[in-house]
């Protein structure tokens, strides 16, 4: 049984997770979250620096709860895109460096599918064919999982903000700080749904695709018009209702349309309250197999990469070469760069 350890860097934390036969044997994560709050958000230099700093100290951290040395590794994994091109380079450079000291293979993976393949370290054995929901502050997909190791179907994206981004966006205006989800999601337990009849971009259109940049805007709009005190909680629970609402609705049709029977979701927003509910919620009612891996494993983090090096080895793919680029632009159908 092969032990693979995991380099996530696309963005603002730095995880390192090491996995052996879809049992999660250390996940760490050292995130500069809080170097980029007094800027409003993700900083792409701001994180490079921060992942060159901590990648050392995560990897051995990993290691030692482990209790494994890099001697014992069978294969190197890394997050070769999507994401910040500074941040990536910086995880594909360290696992190059570890792979070509230690004589190991390497596996350049794809970040959407390492947040799919990681729900195998909760739930097992991922069925197949699936639909999974990727929603972060940089991705909100629907794709068409046959086999996560060979290709992923796009059915839908969004056209224009992400959802974890509008999450952002919104709580910049209200004052709430970032990152935006978590804050929204605990101020919204307090308010009304229903308080304020935001729209639901793209809800009635025949594809799969989602919009977020209008609910944006009339949420901005909506706050610069109301006389008094704003309403915060309410505002925020309408804003992640409408959010929420969209992205399920659509999720549950594309399982409908392609006759499958098991929903994933994955990514930083699927650790949402709300999102987690209401999807529960509908799945059930249209007897489809709701699968969310717990909040921790829903963010950035080695663990899923390295669960994805781990299937890999498993089915006998070929590794990456070793002159592997960063690419952040890499496209969703590339499992394996």
């Amino acid at each position: 049984m092969p032990l693979v350890l995991g380099i996530e860097t696309s963005c603002d934390e730095t995880g390192v997770g090491i996995v052996r036969d879809r049992v999660l044997l250390a996940d760490a994560v050292a995130s500069s979250v809080d170097e980029h709050a007094r800027f409003g958000g993700v900083v792409p230099e701001v994180a490079s620096r921060a992942h060159l700093e901590a990648m050392i100290p995560t990897v051995q951290r990993a290691l030692q709860t482990a209790g494994v040395t890099l001697n014992d590794l069978d294969a190197i994994a890394v997050t070769s895109g999507p994401g910040l091109a500074g941040a990536l380079l910086v995880g594909v450079a360290a696992a190059k460096a570890y792979a070509l000291a230690l004589d190991l293979p390497l596996y350049g993976v794809n970040h959407l599918a390492a947040h799919v393949a990681v729900d195998v370290l909760e739930h097992g054995p991922l069925p197949e064919p699936a639909i999974a929901m990727l929603v972060s502050g940089g991705h909100s997909s629907l794709l068409l999982v046959e086999d996560v190791t060979k290709t992923l179907l796009p059915l839908g994206q969004t056209v224009d903000d992400a959802a974890g981004e509008a999450f952002d966006k919104v709580a910049r205006l209200l004052g709430l700080g970032f990152p935006g989800g978590p804050v929204v999601d605990r101020r919204a337990r307090d308010g009304d749904p229903r308080a304020i009849p935001f729209p639901r971009g793209m809800l009635t259109d025949p594809s799969y695709d989602v919009s977020f940049s209008g609910l944006k805007t009339a949420v901005a709009r909506w706050v610069e018009k109301h006389a008094g005190p704003i309403p915060v909680a309410d505002v925020c629970a309408s804003f992640q209702e409408a959010v929420v609402d969209l992205l399920t609705a659509k999720a549950i049709r594309a399982c409908r349309d392609q006759g499958v029977d098991h929903l994933l979701i994955g990514g930083g927003v699927a650790a949402n309250s709300r999102l987690r509910a209401l999807a529960e919620e509908r799945c059930a009612k249209a007897g489809i197999v709701l699968r969310v891996p717990r909040p921790g494993l829903c963010t950035d983090n080695g663990a899923m990469v390295a669960a994805l090096g781990d299937r890999l080895v498993d089915a006998g793919v070929a590794p990456s070469p070793l002159d592997l680029p960063a690419d952040s632009a890499m496209p969703v159908e590339l499992v394996v760069a």
